[in-house]
């Protein structure tokens, strides 16, 4: 019985996630009250409140779980037999598309991004994935992928911070079905920087490790020839690594979440 119990608190804690993070990535944090989260979810509000203390440990369990699977998504991505800059590039695009369709990892974007305007302290989202970059940058300079004066701690934080910034800019102004089209250009420009020579060829097609395990949606259309004329050996070469999977995701909003 305790098992059972236990069991239902968990898929309605659940449920009460999924609901808020719809309504938080939708609509903001400020435009959503534990009302229409109870509304959302089918739950009363005393079950929130049961679950929850506040609207404000909702936030916090957002952010928590929708940042919290990105370090988990690096062992996928741990096969020595594939360049390290490779994977490091796979592993964008999964990043990318939890951003563009994972309700939990679009709320807790979106909920960090509001962090000034919620009255307690959200988890610092990046650090653990600042680390997985960190590593796999160590890796490519032990196997002499990495060009030289390129420090991995130091450029992580960059890759990081710039990715993030990218992605959020690109969803203002194209909307989140861009991300995963627009990333080749972004890796186009940054990876012959990383590489030892780019010029040599060695920047290999995407692995079978770098095919999604989840359903996506309707592929992102590539972007048009007028905006990829590559002149130069060099970005051939990066179109080889960086070329992401055909097709848009649409524009019906994250997985789980109708439009309101």
């Amino acid at each position: 019985m305790r098992r059972i119990l236990q069991e239902r608190a968990r898929a309605t804690r659940r449920s009460l996630l999924e609901a808020a993070a719809c309504l938080f990535a939708q609509q903001g944090y400020a435009s959503t009250s534990v009302n229409d989260i109870s509304a959302r979810s089918g739950r009363t509000s005393g079950s929130v409140y049961f679950h929850y203390a506040s609207k404000e440990g909702i936030a916090q369990a957002i952010v928590r779980e929708g940042f919290a699977t990105w370090p988990s998504l690096v062992p996928r991505y741990d096969d020595p037999s594939v360049p390290p800059l490779e994977r490091l590039v796979a592993l964008s695009y999964d990043i990318a598309r939890a951003l563009a369709e994972d309700s939990l990892t679009r709320a807790g974007a979106r909920l960090w991004a509001e962090r000034h305007t919620i009255k307690v302290d959200l988890p610092d989202p990046f650090v653990l994935w600042t680390t997985a970059v960190t590593r796999l940058l160590a890796q490519a300079r032990a196997g002499g992928y990495l060009a030289a004066g390129v420090r991995p701690a130091a450029t992580a934080r960059t890759l990081v911070r710039a990715f993030y910034g990218f992605c959020t800019l690109t969803e203002a102004l194209e909307g989140s079905h861009a991300l995963t089209g627009r990333l080749a250009d972004w890796w186009q420009l940054t990876l012959p920087a990383l590489q030892r020579d780019p010029r040599t060829g060695q920047a290999p097609a995407r692995p079978a490790a770098a095919t999604p395990p989840v359903d996506y949606r309707t592929p992102s259309p590539a972007p048009a020839a007028e905006d990829r004329k590559l002149t130069v050996r060099t970005e051939r070469e990066t179109n080889r690594l960086v070329t992401g999977p055909a097709g848009t995701a649409g524009d019906r909003g994250p997985a789980g979440c109708g439009r309101t």
